[in-house]
């Protein structure tokens, strides 16, 4: 286990190999930390030769102001078009800061992303470095499409101990004098193979990074210590498996290492192949939680980030701002004056005079727009029937408490229904409410038939309820699947089966996020099967507790 203070020490490490080679590495993304990140920030600037800028770039910057455009002041004062820089630009050959990267829109990213491929703005060169604040919560990351072009991504919100005002470069990974002549590209190749990076810029940024390293240290090429170092900063926080075991059996069956000979250096080997070395140095950075992390399927940097926090939408009259569009201020839709200006200035010249100092047509009307994130509601269906329903009600209820622990961070609601005998009833109406929610839950009813198909239209219809309310509803069904009273009551076991079947199709052609937990002590083919036509996640969990539906539930939601 590495100690705290080492997060930071590869941060500071990783910012000198970037002031080596800014432009090849991109640049690095920095998670918590606080005041640290600071000293990174200065780690990587003191590097960069004497006068190199430092910009910051809002997470809100419009195009103008990122990539350069029209001056509207004194293009309005002057009576002729006036240019502006942009930041990226004014930033060339130093360092672009992104406080609060995980707010930057997906636009804005795929703008910078665009510039730092190309390397330039309007064939003017642009070669900057990128150093990116995370704050997120939970599943909260900056765009993936910007995340892939930075070489390092560092998480110190768990550094701490006393900080060395100079850490020191990598340690060495194996004894120089058993150093052999080793082929980088293959060996991180292989590495990123085993560890499940499957991104092609990644084994590129890990070379460059080698090389970066090899420099730092004074050498002509990298040797195994710099491939570990690379291995570590670039490939580790990338994984997203571990790698196989070796093979016993293959290990068995290799015949003894012949004796050593007089000159022959070839012959002794060193203690461990390259490609186990540099291994072991990326599992060396691995996160604590990343067993559970990889177990559970998910992980920040997840494709759907947005469904444990609720959907984005656009709204026409609040929420974050985003770039203005063109078109017509009505149905509720208001006019971005500024936009609206800076879009007719540099034709008042070619204008017929008429009334007013400004002459504005209809094609340069700019509409306002923003974002907002929709609430999201947990909708628990709890199969309460049968002797083993006060256990799993029980599970039910921790889990809701401690979803409910994390609602006003997850702007997030919980509801939860519970079905018996021949019904539903929905025993908590989505709330935030803690305390209401232990007081409706104090006492679950429980035993009786399977009425699965009832439960599941229950849900739905709870589901529904509040997407039409402007949130987002994600469904956990807990049941074995085995329902044995049908939708008009009666006990047909077929009946049963067959109606539990079309409104699990219900709820998946309703485009209803779900996750199906078999409680079943002995998974059978029937939960697997209504999981599938509900298109949610199946998860055998015959002998989960509240603490593991909990994370579950909120590893599916990220997912």
């Amino acid at each position: 286990m590495r100690d705290h203070a080492a997060p930071l020490d590869d941060a500071i490490l990783a910012a000198r190999l970037c002031a080596i080679d800014p432009v090849g590495l991109g640049g690095m993304i920095l998670r918590g930390g606080g005041d640290l990140r600071d000293r990174v920030l200065a780690a990587l600037h003191g590097a960069l030769p004497p006068g190199a800028p430092l910009r910051r770039i809002p997470a809100h910057v419009d195009d103008d102001a990122l990539l350069g455009g029209l001056d509207l002041g004194a293009t309005l004062a002057l009576g002729r078009p006036v240019r502006q820089q942009g930041v990226l630009a004014a930033a060339d050959g130093g360092i672009v800061v992104l406080p609060m990267a995980e707010r930057i829109a997906e636009a804005t990213a795929a703008r910078m992303t665009a510039v730092l491929d190309a390397r330039a703005i309007d064939a003017v060169p642009v070669r900057v470095a990128v150093v990116a604040f995370d704050d997120g919560v939970e599943d909260e990351a900056p765009p993936q499409a910007l995340v892939e072009r930075l070489a390092f991504r560092i998480d110190l919100s768990e550094c701490r101990g006393p900080i060395s005002s100079d850490p020191p470069a990598a340690e060495p990974n194996v004894d120089s004098s058993d150093a052999q002549p080793l082929d980088p590209i293959a060996i991180l190749a292989a590495a990123a193979a085993a560890l499940g990076v499957d991104s092609a810029r990644a084994p590129l940024f890990a070379l460059r990074a080698a090389r970066a390293s090899a420099a730092l240290a004074g050498r002509s090429a990298p040797d195994a210590q710099d491939v570990g170092v690379a291995v570590r900063l670039v490939l580790g926080p990338r994984a997203t498996r571990f790698p196989p075991p070796p093979q016993e059996e293959e290990a068995a069956d290799t015949p003894p290492p012949p004796p050593e000979t007089e000159s022959g250096e070839e012959e002794r080997g060193a203690p461990e192949p390259p490609e186990d070395v540099v291994l072991a140095a990326a599992l060396a950075a691995l996160p604590r939680d990343v067993l559970e992390r990889l177990a559970a399927g998910g992980g920040r940097h997840g494709a759907n980030r947005a469904r444990g926090t609720g959907e984005r939408r656009k709204s026409p009259l609040r929420g974050r701002p985003l770039g203005a569009r063109a078109g017509i201020p009505r149905g509720g839709l208001r006019l971005s004056l500024i936009d609206t200006l800076r879009a007719a200035a540099p034709w008042q010249k070619l204008r017929e005079r008429g009334v007013g100092a400004i002459r504005i047509r209809r094609d340069d009307l700019r509409i306002r727009r923003f974002e907002t994130r929709a609430e999201t509601v947990t909708i628990f269906a709890v199969d309460a029937s049968g002797s083993a329903a006060a256990a799993r009600l029980a599970e039910a209820k921790g889990a809701v408490e401690l979803l409910l622990a994390q609602a006003y961070v997850k702007r997030a609601q919980v509801a939860l229904v519970a079905f018996r005998g021949v019904g539903a009833e929905v025993l908590l109406p989505p709330t935030r409410s803690l305390t209401r929610a232990r007081r409706a839950l104090a006492d679950l009813p429980g035993g009786g038939g399977t009425p699965l198909a009832t439960g599941l239209d229950a849900a739905r219809t709870l589901a529904e309820a509040a997407r039409a309310r402007g949130r987002t509803p994600f469904l956990v069904v807990l049941t074995d699947g085995r329902g044995n009273i049908a939708a008009d009551g009666s006990a047909v076991r077929e009946s049963a089966e067959r109606d539990a079947e079309d409104a699990a199709r219900a709820i998946g052609q309703a485009g209803i996020g779900a996750v199906f937990l078999d409680t079943a002590a002995r998974p059978r083919p029937e939960g697997a099967r209504l999981a599938l036509a509900m298109g949610a996640r199946y998860l055998p969990l015959p002998r989960a507790d509240a603490a593991a539906m909990h994370r579950v539930v909120v590893a599916a939601q990220a997912a």
